[in-house]
Parts: structure tokens; sequence; C-alpha cells
């Protein structure tokens, strides 16, 4: 029997990939393929992919970096759609104090090239270690500022609709870790606000950023912060409250580090990871009566993402 993803497949023709392993590429390494994937280098491959997944009810993940991502062990049974190196470009604008940035280009660079450009307010961008498109989508944010701060406008295709559109920062609802874009929506590329600044201030900024993360933070397979932080507390000292930090299951721990990051040995398994992750949900709520709840993205575990 023909399925839509075989016509999908079909439409698409050699811009499509059949099981491709994707879970490969997050940060944790860890978890399977996708069952149909596309990199897309120009907007005429995004027409294409639009008019292939119109109205044929096929689930689509669009993939930054991964770096907020944990991929079933069995795979996702959709379409996976990255931007390729042709949306990772980023330019600086330092007449109107401004930083036009690819949805494929990487949020430290982002950081790196405003600061090398005397342009201020985007340092903290450095501890991200997203695309520009996955920080827009999840209002990422780190060391007291979030991607809204800076936020100017956003280009979107809708591949469900096949349109295209700006929405300023005010039309994308964007909270904490949330946003109103939609699964099938990808985010060509953003504008964001600075100010005039100073290089050598900047970079030392960047400096202190890059060193306390190393200090506080593992290294190692992982997603960084796996739950949100509750109201007035962190996700953290909760998960460390509860007696949690080193807790295991199969190939899968929880930090001694931080207690908010959960890490997969080399070769290990996504579905351990997500064990790992309920129990911690269910022990902290039996212990401490607190509900976390994930910042990270789940695929193929009987959520969408």
């Amino acid at each position: 029997m023909v399925t839509a993803l075989d016509l999908a497949a079909e439409l698409l023709g050699p811009l499509a990939r059949r099981d491709e392993p994707i879970g490969a590429r997050t940060t944790y390494r860890v978890g399977g393929a996708a069952a149909l994937s596309v990199v897309v280098e120009r907007d005429e491959d995004l027409e294409r992919v639009a008019a292939a997944v119109s109205g044929s009810g096929i689930e689509v993940l669009v993939i930054g970096h991964g770096s907020n991502l944990l991929v079933a062990d069995a795979g996702f049974d959709g379409l996976c759609v990255t931007l390729g190196e042709a949306y990772g470009a980023v330019v600086v604008d330092p007449g109107r104090a401004e930083v036009r940035a690819g949805g494929a280009a990487a949020y430290p660079v982002l950081a790196r090239q405003s600061a090398a450009a005397a342009l201020a307010g985007l340092e903290w961008a450095v501890g991200i270690p997203g695309s520009v498109g996955g920080a827009v989508a999840m209002n990422a944010g780190g060391h007291g500022s979030q991607t809204s701060d800076r936020l100017v406008t956003a280009r979107v295709v809708d591949l469900s609709r096949g349109s295209s559109s700006i929405r300023r920062a005010a039309d994308l609802e964007l909270g904490y870790r949330r946003s109103s874009l939609r699964p099938g929506e990808v985010v060509l590329d953003a504008v964001f606000s600075c100010r005039p600044g100073d290089t050598d201030q900047s970079a030392a900024e960047i400096a202190t950023i890059v060193r306390w993360r190393r200090e506080h933070q593992p290294g190692g397979r992982n997603a960084g912060s796996v739950f949100t932080n509750p109201p007035g507390d962190a996700a953290g000292r909760l998960v460390e409250a509860a007696g949690l930090k080193g807790f295991r299951i199969g190939s899968a721990v929880v930090s001694d580090k931080h207690a908010n990051f959960i890490l997969a040995d080399l070769g290990g398994s996504a579905d351990d990871v997500h064990r790992v992750v309920c129990e911690v949900q269910r022990l902290v709520a039996a212990r401490l009566g607190v509900e976390l709840v994930t910042e990270l993205r789940l695929v193929g575990f009987g959520v969408r993402p």
C-alpha cells in the first residue's frame, strides 16, 4: 500500500532521504531515525516540502542543532526538516545596532560576532548551544536574559500552508521556554536589537559566561536543563533535594554536578534517558509534592514534539 510518506518522498525526489539517523544529530547522540528527512538549502526547497506535506497528515519535525531534543530509539515516523548551511549567515549592522541571523546559525556565533562588532546585549547567547531557529521557537535564555529581550522580527515559513510571513516578537507569544510557533513552522532568519558597546567588555563578559558553564555544568552527552524551573524555585535544587543526584537507569544518569542535567553513556539508549526523566518526575512529585515539567522536547515517545 502506498503511504503518505511514499507520496511525499516521490514529490521531494532527490531531496528526500529514507530512514536517516537523527538521534545521532542531537547533543545526546542517542536515538533512532526519521522515516523521511530533508535538508533544505534554499527557499525553493521549502516550497517543495510544503507542497509534499500540505494536507497529507504527515507529522513534521524541525531540527536545528538538536540541543534540546530526545529522539526515541524507535525513531520518528514522520518528516524531519533541517535548514542547511545556506541559512547559517550572521550579518551585523552596527549603524542600526541590529544583527540578522539565519535560522541555522549557532547562537554562540551570534554572540561572538555581535560582540566583535562592538554591539552589546547578546553576550549571554554564547551559553546557548542551539541554533537561532530553535532559540526563537523555545525562547531560549540563560544568565538572566532570554531571546524575547532582543528579538525584533522572525521570518517564518508554515509548511502546512506553504505560506511565509514576517512575525514581530510580540506576535510569537514568547514566554518561559515557549512560543506560539507550531511544529510545521520553520524560522528562516531573525533580527535582533543590540546597543552600542565595547568589544573588550563584551569579550570579558563572554569569557565569564563560558568559564561559569564549565565550572557549574557537566560536559558529555546531554541536552542542558531537562526541566523548567517552577515559579520561585530551581528544578535542579528540587531534584537534588529529592536525593536523585547520581540516579541511574541503564545507560542514563542524573548528573552529580548539576541535578537538572541527565547524561547518556557512550553508545547508550534514548529510552533509558526517557525512563530517568519520567522516574525523576515521579519521585520529585512523591517526595516533595512538585510536578516537574520537561523543557526537553520528546520525539517518538507517544507525544507530539
